[in-house]
Parts: structure tokens; C-alpha cells; sequence
């Protein structure tokens, strides 16, 4: 369900797997419920959260104080956090930003409106991996429901294996959280997390892409 990718004495960092729940469903174990079992630690808040398709970096806070500061670095934007997505249509355009208001709306999904009075806004990169694929680099600036999968829906270009978004079927849902950048108690901290599930994902071409996107802070990121 998940794997330790760091340990500090104030929170740790996991990479979830993909299709793994956050909360308990019925008989099913959530991540946290595993991560208290696995780590022998019944004092973890968890700081935010990954859809069941989405694979990749979550934090989990070790005490109240640091789930409070961190929570707070969330809300101020001060959390850089950066995912990838796989998509076999072609976008509208391959980088800008994506924003609007979200809305409700059938099956539990949620759609972008033109309306920007609390707006969605995503940043994003597209290349090519192969004929028919395109991998996303995406850096949301809101956390929303749903966000990203919207986002790219919006464009044309559903993530592939969300059935939801109407993404083409695949052996997993493409979405990875992939990088997060923080500050804590005055340390800076950064983490990238390759995708380690998924045909596509392990693509040699991917793979390759991936190796020179290893520092996503580090580039021009549109619309900013």
C-alpha cells in the first residue's frame, strides 16, 4: 500500500501506491490505518491527501504542532508540490495554465467553469513520449477536488486509466504525485519520487523524459 521513503522526527514521507484508499472503505484498510500499523506509531495526522487512483508523495505529521504548521504552509501556498500525468490525447495546447471555478457534477465528478471567483489553478508542461502518449508535468497553485483531473480533462487530454474523466483504459491510473519542496523550522526540504507502477510509467522513453524533469522547481513555469 505504501512505501517509507523518509523519516524525520517530525513527520514522515510516503510514496502511496496507486488504488490504495486514503480513508477506510468497509472491511478495507485506508493508508492510514496501514501506515499505523507498519510504523508503529498510533500519533500521525495526515497533512493531505491523494484520490485512490493517485500514486506518489504524501506527508504525514508526527504530532499536532507540525500537522498545524504544515497545514498552514498548504493553505499559504508556501508547499511546492509537482505531479505527473500520462494522457493518450492530444492537448489544446501543450504548457499554460489552466484556471476557473470547479463545480459538481454527475457520478462524483467535477467540471471547470469559466468563472473565476475562487479559482483552480494549475500550471502544466506536456511532451511527447511516443506516438499517441503524452506525459504531464503539472504544478498546482490551488488544492481543489479533483483538480488535476479536471484540469486535464479541460484540455482534452483525460488522464489515461481515469474512467471517471473518460481517460482511456490502462493498467493503472496515470497520476503521480511526484515532487514536493517545504520548509520546516527554518530546513528546506526536497523530495522527487519516480513513479514505480505502471507499463507506461516504465517506459524507457518515459523514463528518459523523467531523468531531465528531476528538478521541476527549477524551470519556467507559464502563467506564473
Amino acid at each position: 500500500m505504501y512505501t517509507l521513503i523518509h523519516q524525520d522526527p517530525r513527520f514522515y514521507l510516503v510514496d502511496k501506491r496507486a488504488g490504495a484508499s486514503f480513508h477506510r472503505e468497509g472491511e478495507e484498510d485506508g493508508l492510514m490505518d496501514a501506515l499505523r500499523a507498519g510504523l508503529g506509531d498510533d500519533a500521525l495526522w495526515p497533512v493531505h491527501r491523494l484520490d485512490r487512483i493517485t500514486s506518489g508523495l504524501i506527508l504525514v505529521a508526527r504530532s499536532a504542532e507540525t500537522a498545524r504548521q504544515l497545514g498552514e504552509a498548504l493553505a499559504g501556498r508556501e508547499v511546492e508540490k509537482y505531479y505527473l500525468a500520462l494522457s493518450d490525447r492530444k492537448p489544446l495546447k501543450k504548457q499554460g495554465k489552466v484556471s476557473g471555478d470547479m463545480a459538481k457534477g454527475r457520478g462524483g465528478a467535477w467540471r471547470l467553469l469559466a468563472s473565476q471567483d475562487n479559482p483552480a489553478v494549475t500550471q502544466f508542461f506536456s511532451y511527447s513520449v511516443q506516438p499517441g502518449i503524452r506525459l504531464f508535468l503539472l504544478r498546482p497553485r490551488t488544492g481543489k477536488t479533483h483538480q488535476l483531473r479536471v484540469a486535464l480533462k479541460s484540455q482534452g487530454a483525460p488522464i489515461l486509466g481515469d474512467a471517471l474523466y473518460g481517460g482511456g483504459a490502462a493498467d493503472r491510473g496515470y497520476l503521480h504525485a511526484y515532487a514536493l519542496r517545504f520548509a520546516l523550522d527554518g530546513e528546506a526540504f526536497s523530495f522527487v519520487c519516480p513513479p514505480s507502477q505502471g507499463e507506461r510509467f516504465a517506459d524507457p522513453a518515459c523514463r528518459a523524459l523523467l531523468a531531465e524533469l528531476a528538478e521541476p522547481w527549477t524551470l519556467s513555469w507559464p502563467g506564473a
